[in-house]
């Protein structure tokens, strides 16, 4: 715990939207406990149809994860766009940022970026690396 709370950098757990719906008092309590050791809180797989509204004003997470089926087919689905930049604009009504799952295309950065998104995944920018290869790419050790 102590060990936590001293880093230069809070450590992120992503925690399924299923499973935190699943038991959301059990899972309240966990949250608590882990957000008191500096530690924050994303949702992953917002938006896949498990959660209501009622349920995601009792969430007490930093970040919703926007699943990479809403952004893969944005560009192209007026539908999809729209419950994108609800998702994103529900967020920050909520106090929580975004981070944007799946983005492959400039299209896709340029139409998050417009819409208020916090944060970007995807082979856009990276494919997944080593530990040494991030080390390299940032400059410094880990």
């Amino acid at each position: 715990e102590k060990y936590l709370k001293d880093l230069p950098v809070s450590p992120v757990i992503e925690i399924t939207e299923r499973v935190y719906i699943k038991n959301i008092e059990t899972t309240k309590k966990i949250v608590s406990k882990l957000k008191n050791m500096n530690v924050k809180i994303a949702i992953d797989d917002f938006g896949t149809g498990y959660s209501s509204l009622s349920s995601l004003k009792d969430i007490d997470a930093d970040i919703l994860k926007i699943d990479m089926s809403f952004v893969k087919v944005m560009v192209n689905d007026k539908k999809s766009r729209a419950l994108v930049k609800t998702i994103i604009s529900l967020a920050q009504d909520l106090g929580m940022k975004t981070l944007a799952e799946g983005v492959e295309t400039q299209q896709q950065k340029d139409m998050l970026i417009d819409m208020g998104v916090d944060y970007l995944q995807g082979f856009l920018l990276s494919k997944p690396l080593p530990e040494e290869e991030v080390e390299k790419l940032i400059g410094g050790n880990l």
